[in-house]
């Protein structure tokens, strides 16, 4: 296989690591009785990591960037508290398996948006018919998957 695919395959990693981490959420909020607090136990716990994996590496982040960061873009740590607290309140609710249908289909749709007018830092990828059969085969799988 060659070396190029390893960003996709740690794309499925990744998305492996979602699942796992909604039910170690679940079991986080059970203990704590409270999404909410399971939620911040998650964030408190990933912020230290990513501190010392920061100051074991050497990096800072220059200090004069920042103010370079436009306004909206700090809005991104609301939208990922959003899926922690979110997934981690629907998860034990509806299943793994519905959960990841239905996010999969609200990233679908945001996916092709996004392609279609290269905002947000991604390039731009016209939408198509093939990509939006594409996307609708994976949407038509969700449901599929979720009929028991």
């Amino acid at each position: 296989m060659s070396a190029t695919y390893w960003p996709h395959l740690l794309a499925v990693g990744l998305g492996t690591a979602l699942t796992v981490q909604v039910g170690m959420n679940a079991t986080v909020g059970r203990a704590l009785d409270s999404p909410l607090w399971a939620s911040v136990v998650n964030f408190v716990v990933g912020l230290v990591a990513l501190l010392a994996y920061g100051l074991l590496a050497g990096s800072r982040p220059a200090s004069q960037a920042l103010g370079q960061v436009p306004a909206w873009a700090w809005l991104a740590g609301v939208l990922g508290a959003a899926y922690v607290a979110g997934s981690t309140l629907l998860g034990p609710r509806i299943g793994a398996l519905a959960l990841v249908a239905f996010v999969l289909v609200g990233q679908l749709v945001m996916a092709l948006l996004v392609d279609q007018y290269g905002v947000l830092g991604f390039p731009r990828a016209p939408v198509t018919p093939l990509r939006v059969l594409g996307a609708a085969l994976l949407v038509v799988g969700a449901v599929l998957v979720l009929r028991r």
